[in-house]
């Protein structure tokens, strides 16, 4: 087997509240990027792209996430406002990758989508062949369009994924698999 078949073997999401730093380096962030942004893409649209949460700027997002969850849940408790205060924080690098589907005379809205999910996935691929680790999320805040505009997402854009990326100081055990009998069929 090769070393590609024996990575793909291997990856798994990682819950962001197990992952540490150190993240990417500048160069490997770049390296990720353009490794995600080699995906199918009919009409060569690049029909997505990229928020970087790094540094400071996750607990500037996660002040975000924070204030727009106690005003929607007023009855939150202290600790759930902590959680959301702290989302962004739980991984040292979190890619959103930012769906820019739009109508186009040749290429349907449901091709550019699934080409921003392509992109979540290449992602997930790249930082595993680094080493790292990750977790594709979405969750509430990749649905309120408030947390998406302060987030700087236009209204026509949709987040496909939020990308988790750190590193792992122990392995942890593998979920269930889905029994492919299950889910092939031949025509």
């Amino acid at each position: 087997m090769n070393d590609t078949i024996r990575l793909l073997e291997r990856r798994r999401s990682v819950p962001p509240a197990h992952m540490r730093g150190p993240g990417p380096d500048e160069a490997q962030l770049q390296t990720l990027l353009t490794l995600a942004a080699r995906v199918p893409d009919h009409g060569k649209l690049a029909p997505w792209r990229f928020i970087l949460f790094e540094g400071e700027g996750r607990a500037r997002a996660g002040e975000i996430l924070a204030e727009i969850y106690a005003r929607r849940e007023p009855e939150a408790e202290a600790q759930r406002i902590e959680t959301e205060r702290n989302r962004l924080l739980r991984a040292p690098l979190v890619v959103a990758v930012v769906s820019r589907a739009a109508p186009h005379v040749k290429i349907p809205l449901w091709e550019q989508e699934m080409s921003a999910g392509a992109v979540c996935m290449a992602l997930t691929i790249a930082a595993a062949s680094m080493g790292f680790r990750t977790a594709w999320l979405t969750e509430w805040c990749a649905y309120d369009r408030e947390v998406l505009a302060r987030f700087g997402v236009a209204e026509h854009e949709k987040i496909a994924g939020y990308i988790h990326i750190g590193r792992l100081e122990a392995e942890i055990e593998d979920r269930a698999r889905p029994v492919l009998a299950d889910l092939v069929t031949r025509f």
